[in-house]
């Protein structure tokens, strides 16, 4: 019987599939990609090269808001519905776009709910939006048993206006910092419209964002057209995942590229063990305080990532992960050497953040 069911499902390939797998998509987590970057970037031309270059994923692509007139409109129908969401675009592909009031997490699980469960999330934010906040609402504990978990930062950059707007020319301050945070909070950057560029700027484009954040990885592109296996599927905040071999190899001596050095990456390594409690206290007064350092030059961390011994653990070393004012530890199968931090963030002083680990040492 259960063939002869199965049979008569066939016309409905799609459905069959989702059926089928329902059970376990239960117990599945749903991965949500944060996309940034100003106007103008390209990130509309990355989200129409996404839904229209991948089959295999039922994607819901969530907007804060469409402007009129938007790209993605054009091949998109309109539909209304409740209180949450404003306006539906529905694809041919049973991929899904939404505008909402709110973008936090509630609102997008209630979306799940009543839309369906999907296999991807697309969160695009404004243009001026600082995605850390965002981010470290989505990255939550285990024991919440939420349905979502945050896969990457995906920040698009306008290589053609990229120096005017690290630089500040201006003067707008504001709009430089959110925009030098988005490139701090990258996982992945998209230096894109290269094609209008030549091959002089793109190398300066290309060493300023590497000044800010030169653990990211960086791909040129034009028209937002990337391999999509190096943005979605990142599992950048997993355990485990963090390669510090690549990341440490890249970022040593890499601060020169942001002229002004207001925003860099810093690394430093120690050898020793530390007390759990100790170490807390250390993340915390880094993260949670916006430290003058003596200098008159407001500290802010915005990412953290780090391996470091504990004395409560002698076979295996415990992985850091911050972003913004939250932070979590993860123990590792296995022991590493030495220490290892690896800072993004504002003004970053790394003998006295270094010397506050040191100091807790044993």
């Amino acid at each position: 019987m259960a063939d002869s069911d199965s049979d008569e499902d066939v016309p409905i390939l799609v459905d069959t599939r989702v059926e089928e797998n329902e059970e376990e998509k239960e117990h599945s987590k749903v991965p949500v990609t944060i996309l940034t970057g100003f106007l103008g970037a390209g990130k509309t031309s990355l989200l129409n090269y996404i839904l229209n270059f991948q089959q295999e994923k039922k994607i819901a692509v969530i907007l804060n808001e469409f402007g009129e007139g938007s790209a993605l409109e054009k091949s998109l129908s309109i539909g209304q519905d409740g209180d949450l969401f404003e306006e539906w675009l529905e694809l041919r592909n049973g991929c899904l776009c939404c505008s909402v009031k709110d973008n936090g997490i509630k609102a997008i699980e209630n979306l799940m709910t009543k839309r369906g469960k999907f296999d991807y999330i697309l969160l695009e934010t404004t243009g001026l939006a600082n995605p850390a906040p965002i981010a470290s609402s989505f990255w939550l504990d285990d024991a919440l048993c939420s349905d979502l978990y945050l896969d990457g930062i995906i920040t698009v950059v306008d290589s053609k206006f990229c120096a005017k707007q690290i630089t500040n020319e201006n003067k707008e301050a504001s709009t430089n910092y959110e925009f030098c945070n988005q490139i701090a909070l990258a996982d992945v950057i998209l230096l894109n419209k290269i094609d209008l560029i030549n091959d002089n700027v793109i190398e300066d484009s290309l060493k300023r964002v590497k000044g800010i954040n030169a653990t990211a990885k960086i791909h040129k592109t034009s028209y937002g057209k990337v391999d999509l296996n190096e943005i979605l599927d990142l599992h950048a905040y997993d355990t485990g995942k963090v390669n510090f071999e690549r990341v440490l190899e890249v970022t040593e001596r890499q601060g020169d590229g942001h002229l002004d050095n207001s925003i860099t990456t810093c690394t430093f390594y120690f050898d020793g063990v530390m007390n759990e409690n100790d170490l807390d206290r250390v993340l915390e007064d880094l993260l949670w305080s916006d430290d003058e350092l003596n200098t008159g030059a407001q500290q802010k961390i915005l990412r953290l990532k780090a391996v470091v011994n504990l004395e409560s653990e002698p076979e295996s070393s415990h992985q850091v992960q911050a972003v913004y004012d939250i932070f979590d530890k993860y123990k590792l199968p296995h022991r590493e050497d030495v220490n290892k931090v690896i800072a993004i963030g504002h003004n970053l002083k790394p003998q006295d953040m270094e010397q506050k680990f040191l100091a807790i040492k044993k």
